[in-house]
This record gives structure tokens, sequence and C-alpha cells, in this order.
């Protein structure tokens, strides 16, 4: 059985706690939040710590805290030469304080704390500097019901730049129509299946080959009925002109 430590209490930390809790070969020693109050509702059957001091031993201590603090957390951390590790998609490994047994336990997806999520659906991407850490980090992946990828700090930044592309900024996109649909009293819930057959799409071909729209066809008419509608929202206006451009190269289409 493998003991694990959580410290941190956002959104990362949060899920990781509930998901190593329901499996029956992890064991989770302790939670770790600096805050008392940082836990909002408390997990059954947890043992929470606010003291570095009172970290108990276990095979893996995962830091789930924001970027600028994983190095900090690391140096404080009373031990050495135990497996710590940081699940930060930016943050390279050797910034973990050299006193450990470093590396990297990155879950590629996008975490809220009010929405439950099957770690079937979590990819991890682990980073070592030891081959028995990597067994152990693989073994922890397994039992939490998530696959893992071996994947070194250049990789994990490429990756985490990508997801911000494809969750975050996507996320923007969906946000900007909503408003601009919500300001006809348009019920959003009309755009969701195409949101939805937008992904699935993407299951069987490529982003290059999925691509459709009036950039793509080069319809300069819709274009410009899409940027005179846009006059009132200028930021959204070279939103559309820039995504639009960035398709016409794609696909080959000159600038007009």
């Amino acid at each position: 059985m493998i003991s694990v430590i959580i410290l941190g209490a956002g959104n990362v930390g949060t899920h990781l706690v509930k998901a190593i809790q329901s499996s029956e070969n992890l064991n989770l020693v302790q939670w770790y939040c600096r805050d008392p109050k940082g836990v909002k509702a408390p997990i059954k059957d947890v043992e929470l710590c606010h003291d570095l001091k009172d970290l108990k031993m276990a095979d893996v201590y995962i830091i789930a805290v924001s970027d600028k603090a994983v190095s900090d957390l690391s140096k404080q951390l009373p031990f050495e030469n135990r497996l710590v590790v940081h699940t930060s998609g930016n943050v390279a490994m050797k910034r973990l304080d050299m006193k450990h047994r470093r590396g990297v336990f990155y879950p590629l997806q996008t975490f809220s704390k009010s929405f439950e999520l099957s770690f079937s659906e979590v990819p991890f991407c682990i980073e070592t500097m030891d081959k028995n850490d990597t067994t152990v980090l693989k073994a922890l992946a397994k039992e939490m019901g998530s696959p893992s990828y071996m994947i070194n700090t250049e990789q994990r930044q490429a990756l985490h730049l990508s997801a911000v592309f494809i969750n975050n900024f996507t996320n923007q996109l969906y946000r900007i129509a909503h408003e601009l649909s919500d300001a006809k009293n348009i019920n959003f819930e009309v755009l969701k299946p195409l949101i939805l057959e937008t992904a699935k799409k993407i299951q069987h071909t490529s982003p290059y080959n999925a691509q459709t729209g009036p950039a793509k066809r080069n319809d300069q008419i819709t274009i410009n009925h899409h940027l005179r509608t846009l006059e009132s929202h200028p930021e959204y206006q070279s939103i559309y002109q820039q995504l639009t451009q960035s398709i016409k190269n794609t696909h080959g289409i000159k600038k007009l």
C-alpha cells in the first residue's frame, strides 16, 4: 500500500484527496493546509495538518499549491531524502529543493472543487530522477484509475501551454459567445450541442481536418458582416480578426 500526504487545499489538492481516499490500496496519511480555514469542507476521516513540523512519514509527498509557492514549500519541509513531487504543468522539477528525491506528478485536466470527475479521465505526466521513484508514481496513478506517461520538463511545459489554448482560451471564447447570445435573449443551451460535437469530432480526425466555417471557406462577405456586428465590441472584433487570419494562414488562404 502506498502512503501519501497531500500539501495544498486548492482545486487539485482537493480532488487528489478524494481520489486517494477512495482507493483501497492507497493510504492518505495527512492533508496539509497552512490555513485552518483553507479546507472549506473537510472530507470525512482525513487527518488535517496545519503545521509542517507535524508531518508524518509517507511514501510520497504531493505538493499541490500555486506555481510560485512550490519551491519555497519544498524548502520548508522538515525532512530530506523522501519522495517529494509537485503537480504543476509549468514548474521545472529542479525547482524542488535538492534535499529531496524530486519528481513531478502533473494531472493534465481542469479541476474545480464544485465539479466531480473520474480519474480515469485524468492522465498523469510523470518525471523523476530515479527509476524506483518512477515505479512508485506509476503505481500511484494506476491505483487512482489514471493513465500515466513519462514526460520530461520541456515536454510538460509544452503540454501545459497547449492545455491553456485548449481549455482556458476556449472557455473564454465560450464566455464571449454566451455574452453575445445572451444580449439577443438567446438561450445558451442552443449552442451546447455544437460545443459537444466539436469536441467529439477531433476524437476521430485532426483539428486541421476538422476545421470548418467562413474563414476556412474564405467567405469574406460573412466575415465582414460578423466584423460589423462586433463594432460595439472592439476587443472581440480584434479576437475575431486574429483567429480568422490564423485559420486562413493555416489553410493557405491569402490575405485580402
